[in-house]
């Protein structure tokens, strides 16, 4: 087996992120902020040299990247370890996300829950600083509402991607929580991530932007996207938010935070703006 491995910019991180569901086979690709190289890997298993290299011509193709992919021979019980290198459990508050290969023997503390994670699944290790903003807003609502209440509140997770947002807000203890994308594969997976993680329940569908949102209005609305899009979709996406709910918007550089906040805040009379930073990622949060 091959491993291939290209490390490539923030910027072209982000737009990989939607480009790789675009491929034939996106289960091959993994994509994480490697922390202690402090830079974004891109990283792919293939059988043959040939098939790592086509591979990669296809994903370049979509997203143009400056990286240099590099390949190297592995050995096939060896796969599954060149990931474990790089995906360690970690934990925000009450919910741990942990590689499904520790399952059973990874300790929870008593109220705490964990989203399992299969790098064979496209899913990632969801420690990307856009998911782990998205992931402590959604801890704080918890907070803020209530654990009692959350069971009754309606969720959803726009441009769900592998439905890791979706999954832990079932996790947290959310109770209608549902998901959508427009690509295809990537509800494909959400839907093979969510068995894997006991949440069948959680419903994927393939939407988008101006048609998904088809149970509104919503308690809390995700949307881990690019600032581009939900400055452009900032009209769809808003109304959709029920009065004292919670619209968390993420996958925005820094420098975009301000922009995209000032493209929601006329659209409602919102009680508090938030824009939270996370190194070069930020999040805006708004509460109706």
């Amino acid at each position: 087996m091959y491993e291939i491995t290209i490390f490539v910019s923030q910027e072209e991180f982000a737009v990989l992120e939607d480009a790789v569901f675009e491929v034939e086979d996106a289960t091959r690709w993994n994509l994480f902020e490697d922390f202690e190289a402090k830079g974004y890997r891109v990283q792919g298993i293939y059988d043959t040299e040939e098939e790592a290299k086509a591979a990669w011509d296809e994903l370049s193709s979509i997203a143009q990247v400056s990286g240099e992919a590099k390949i190297r021979e592995i050995k096939d019980s060896d796969w599954k370890d060149s990931y474990k290198e790089h995906f360690k459990p970690w934990a925000i508050g009450p919910l741990h996300w942990v590689p499904v290969w520790l399952k059973g023997e990874y300790e929870l503390p008593d109220g705490h829950e964990a989203v399992w994670l299969d790098p064979g699944m496209a899913f990632g290790t969801g420690n990307h600083g856009t998911t782990r903003l998205c992931v402590e807003r959604l801890i704080e609502a918890r907070e803020r509402l209530g654990a009692d209440s959350i069971g009754e509140l309606k969720v959803v997770d726009a441009g769900c991607g592998s439905g890791i947002l979706a999954i832990s807000a079932k996790r947290l203890g959310f109770g209608d929580v549902a998901g959508f994308d427009n690509d295809p594969d990537a509800v494909r997976i959400a839907v093979e991530n969510g068995e894997l993680n006991g949440t069948p329940e959680v419903p994927f569908k393939v939407d988008d932007l101006t048609t998904g949102f088809s149970e509104q209005p919503y308690d809390i609305v995700m949307a881990n996207i690019l600032a581009v899009v939900l400055i452009e979709y900032c009209e769809q996406i808003a109304p959709v938010v029920a009065e004292g709910g919670t619209l968390i918007l993420s996958g925005i550089l820094t420098h975009e935070a301000e922009k995209v906040a000032s493209s929601f805040k006329p659209l409602r009379d919102w009680k508090d703006v938030q824009i939270h930073e996370l190194g070069e990622w930020s999040s805006v949060t708004l509460i109706a």
